[in-house]
C-alpha cells in the first residue's frame, strides 16, 4: 500500500513538473509571434518595396540622360588588303583643286577613333512622365492598404487560432468532468450494495462513451496546439499554457456606419492608378520636347601609336529637340483604352465591396450583440442544468432513480456545458471581425 501511494505521488509530481516548465501564451503574444512569422505579411512587405522601387524608375524619365560611346574602326583596301589605304584621284581633281595637281594617289589614314557624350534633357512631355509617376504613385499605396488587409486577416487567423485551442482545453476539461461523473455513478452502485444489472450496462456504456470523447477531445487539444505552436514559431515540443480565459462579460456593441476599410483604399488607389496610366498612354501619342547637347572627338592616322598626338578634331552642340509622333498605327489609344476599362472594372468591384463589406460589417456587430443578450439566458439554462443532474445523481445514489435518468440529465449538462463555451467563442470571433472588417 505504502509503495502504491508513492508511485502515485511520484506521478502526481512528475505531472505537476510538466505543468510547471509549460510555456505561457497570451493572446497578445501569440498574435505578436504569428504575426512576426507570417508568409503572407511578408510577401505583402517585398510588394511594397517592388512598387516602390518602381516610383525611382518612373522618376528616373525626368533627369537628364547621359549615353556616352567610342568606336575604333580600321579600313580596309579591299583591292589589296596588306597595303595602305589609297584613293586614286581622277586627272580632273588637278584643275579644282592646285594642291593635288600630279598627284595619283591620296593615302587615307586607316585608323580611326571616335568618341563622344550625349545628353539629353526632358522639358516637357505632356503628362507622359507625370502621370507614370502618379500611377506608381497609386501603386504603392495600394502596396500599403494591401499589407494593412493582410495585417487585418493574420491577426483575425491568429485569434480564431488561439481561442480555437484555448476552446479545446476547456473541451477536454468539460469531457473529463463528463466521463468522472459516470465514473462516480458506478462507485455509488457498488456502495450502495445495489448491483441491478440494468443499471450497470447502462453506466458501463455510457463510461465507454465518455472515454472516447475524451480521447477525441484530447486529440483535437494536441492538434490544434501543435496548429498554433506552428504559426507562432514555437517548438512544437514546448509544453503552451494559454494564459487568457473565455470573458463571463462582454460590453454592448454600437452599431455605426462604416466609411472606410483598407480594401475599399485598395480599390480606390487602383482606380486612379488605371487612370493614370490611361493618360499616360494618351501621352505618347503627344510631342516630346527635350534640350540636348553632344560633345564628340574624332583622330586619324596611319600608324595607331601616333594618332592621338595631333590630328585629334573635336565638336560640340546644344539646342532642342521636338519629338513628335506621326504613326504608331493606333497602339497608344488602345493602350489607353485598355487602361481606361481597367480603370472602369476597378470602380465596379469598389462599388460592389462597399456594399457587400458594409452588410458584413453591420451583420458581425448584430451577431456579436445578439449572441451576447443570449448569453445570460444559456448560462442560466447551463446553471439550471447543473442542478438538474445533482438532484439526479442523489436520487440515483439513494435508489430513487435509474441510470438512464441519470444519463439523460449528464448528457444535456454536457450539451449546454459545450453550447455555452461555443457561444463565447463566437461572441469573441464576432468581435475579430468587427475588427477585420472596420476602420
Amino acid at each position: 500500500m505504502r509503495k502504491g501511494i508513492m508511485a502515485v505521488l511520484a506521478l502526481y509530481a512528475g505531472f505537476s513538473c510538466i505543468g510547471a516548465n509549460a510555456m505561457d501564451l497570451s493572446l497578445n503574444d501569440a498574435v505578436q509571434k504569428i504575426v512576426a512569422e507570417s508568409h503572407d505579411l511578408k510577401k505583402a512587405d517585398a510588394n511594397l518595396k517592388k512598387a516602390q522601387a518602381s516610383l525611382d524608375v518612373a522618376n528616373s524619365n525626368r533627369w537628364f540622360n547621359i549615353e556616352g560611346s567610342a568606336t575604333y574602326m580600321n579600313l580596309i583596301n579591299v583591292e589589296k588588303p596588306l597595303d595602305s589605304y589609297n584613293v586614286k584621284l581622277p586627272p580632273e581633281i588637278g584643275g579644282l583643286i592646285p594642291q593635288l595637281a600630279g598627284m595619283g594617289s591620296i593615302e587615307i589614314p586607316d585608323n580611326i577613333f571616335m568618341a563622344g557624350v550625349t545628353i539629353t534633357q526632358p522639358i516637357y512631355t505632356f503628362g507622359k512622365i507625370g502621370n507614370a509617376v502618379d500611377s506608381v504613385r497609386s501603386a504603392i499605396k495600394m502596396g500599403e492598404y494591401s499589407k494593412e488587409m493582410v495585417s487585418r486577416e493574420v491577426k483575425y487567423a491568429a485569434a480564431d487560432m488561439y481561442w480555437t485551442a484555448k476552446m479545446t482545453d476547456e473541451i477536454v476539461k468539460i469531457a473529463r468532468k463528463d466521463l468522472n461523473n459516470a465514473r462516480d455513478a458506478k462507485r455509488n452502485i457498488a456502495v450502495a450494495g445495489r448491483a441491478n444489472r440494468g443499471n450497470l450496462v447502462k453506466i458501463e456504456s455510457d463510461i465507454a462513451t465518455k472515454e472516447i470523447n475524451l480521447s477525441d477531445a484530447e486529440f483535437n487539444r494536441d492538434t490544434a496546439h501543435r496548429m498554433l505552436k506552428i504559426l507562432a514559431g514555437i517548438d512544437v515540443d514546448e509544453e503552451l499554457n494559454l494564459t487568457d480565459e473565455f470573458p463571463n462579460e462582454f460590453p454592448e456593441m454600437k452599431m455605426k456606419k462604416l466609411t472606410s476599410t483598407p480594401e475599399w483604399q485598395v480599390l480606390d488607389q487602383q482606380v486612379k492608378m488605371y487612370e493614370s496610366k490611361a493618360s499616360s498612354q494618351r501621352a505618347n501619342g503627344y510631342p516630346t520636347l527635350a534640350a540636348v547637347g553632344s560633345y564628340n572627338y574624332t583622330t586619324m592616322d596611319r600608324s595607331f601609336k601616333h594618332m592621338f598626338n595631333e590630328n585629334g578634331s573635336q565638336s560640340a552642340y546644344w539646342g532642342l529637340a521636338l519629338k513628335v509622333p506621326i504613326f504608331s498605327g493606333g497602339v497608344n489609344r488602345a493602350n489607353a483604352t485598355v487602361d481606361a476599362m481597367n480603370a472602369e472594372a476597378a470602380r465596379q468591384d469598389l462599388d460592389k465591396s462597399k456594399k457587400i463589406t458594409a452588410e458584413k460589417y453591420r451583420n458581425a456587430i448584430t451577431q456579436y450583440n445578439h449572441l451576447r443578450d443570449n448569453l445570460a439566458g444559456l448560462e442560466n439554462a447551463r446553471d439550471l442544468a447543473a442542478k438538474a443532474y445533482s438532484f439526479s445523481r442523489d436520487r440515483f445514489a439513494a435508489g430513487q432513480t435509474s441510470a438512464i435518468e441519470l444519463a439523460d440529465v449528464s448528457a444535456g449538462l454536457y450539451q449546454l456545458d459545450m453550447a455555452l463555451l461555443n457561444a463565447k467563442y463566437k461572441i469573441l470571433m464576432s468581435a475579430e471581425s468587427v475588427k477585420k472588417l472596420g476602420e
